[in-house]
């Protein structure tokens, strides 16, 4: 499939920072991004509630961080969340974009403006439908979109990530090409010389810690270039890797004069809708683990031809240029920033962006 242009290679991952219209607004504006992500949306928007999705910068040293939902500091580069998806629906996002794609001019011949990663989630279904809203809509933009399908959130109760399990990945992305072919056929027919409009499709992968969770998903890629129709080839475009890493626990002290036993003097930072305060980690923390994530997805793209063109997007606690040059190190064709946009806020990019025009 048609690779995705990022230009400069520097983005947003799907987070809690990119919710509303204001904030993308901002990202897009940025000079510094090459491409802008939305948070993760389902067709009709997710059940928030304050009370149990949450989230916490924290003290990589210590443990330890400020009440949840604070801003962070330079100290707290690691982040632990029990949020779910956003609570709007895809629907919005697409207008959302259709807003700032009506603001935005046209560029001189040899430019684009930078794309939109809308990432979505559901069942497979929903995801095809997600999928059918988007080239819809691409047609009304002035910037290429593409979709994400976060298959990777560790923390919805009772569903298990579904980018753990080869044959769960196989059915959204045979599902995926299905819908691909279907929407080329009556172009090919009636208008064989005419190009169906191309939306990229990128997988968000959860962090891999042993080799065989790495083969299930190469595996689903290849067994998804062949099935029907199989003049086309695996559907993804690219993967961002990673998501959170899951079943991590932060602990802040109990109130000092408790006169409970020593072992109960700690309670959990957040709340979870499960009742236990584990969410998945982020930032700083995450960073050695989504270094090796990328570099060995990369690495066995690169021995299957009909797999070699899949870009890799970096993510996972890069928060300066010295973050964002190992993710290129290790094959990330683009970089993307998480917890230190929440940290930071879009001066990030900038930091990142300037100390890169230095080194030119």
């Amino acid at each position: 499939m048609k690779p995705l242009t990022i230009s400069p290679p520097l983005l947003n991952s799907a987070n809690p920072w990119c919710t509303t219209l204001e904030q993308l607004q901002a990202l897009y504006n940025s000079p510094h991004t090459g491409a802008v992500t939305t948070r993760t949306s389902l067709l009709n928007g997710f059940p928030h509630d304050p009370s149990i999705h949450q989230f916490v910068f924290y003290t990589t040293s210590s443990a330890s961080g400020p009440n949840k939902d604070q801003e962070g500091n330079e100290g707290t580069t690691g982040s632990l969340n029990t949020l779910g998806y956003s609570p709007t629906p895809l629907k919005e996002y697409l207008g959302f974009i259709k807003t700032i794609s009506d603001e935005i001019c046209d560029v001189p011949n040899g430019k684009h403006n930078k794309p939109f990663i809308i990432s979505v989630t559901g069942t497979v279904d929903e995801v095809v439908e997600c999928y059918k809203l988007i080239i819809s809509h691409q047609r009304t933009v002035r910037m290429v979109l593409a979709m994400e399908v976060n298959l990777s959130c560790p923390n919805i109760p009772g569903k298990s990530p579904p980018a753990y399990n080869s044959a769960s990945l196989l059915a959204y992305l045979s599902a995926l090409k299905t819908e691909i072919g279907r929407q080329m056929e009556p172009l090919e027919a009636s208008h064989p010389h005419e190009g169906h409009i191309h939306v990229p499709i990128g997988i968000k992968t959860p962090p891999y810690t042993y080799h065989d969770q790495f083969q299930s998903l190469v595996d689903a890629l290849l067994s998804s270039a062949k099935v029907q129709p199989t003049h086309l080839p695996c559907p993804i475009s690219f993967i961002t890797a990673t998501n959170t890493l899951g079943s991590c626990l932060l602990l802040a002290p109990k109130l000092e004069g408790s006169h409970e036993p020593p072992y109960s003097v700690f309670h959990h930072t957040l709340n979870s809708a499960t009742g236990t305060g584990i969410g998945g980690l982020a930032g700083a923390p995450l960073h050695p683990l989504a270094l090796g994530n990328v570099y060995t997805i990369k690495g066995l793209l690169f021995q299957h031809q009909e797999l070699e063109q899949v870009q890799v997007i970096g993510v996972g606690g890069v928060e300066d240029v010295d973050g964002y040059n190992r993710m290129r190190a290790v094959g990330a064709a683009a970089v993307g920033v998480g917890t230190a946009l929440g940290r930071k806020g879009i001066r990030v990019f900038e930091e990142i962006g300037e100390a890169l025009q230095k080194h030119l």
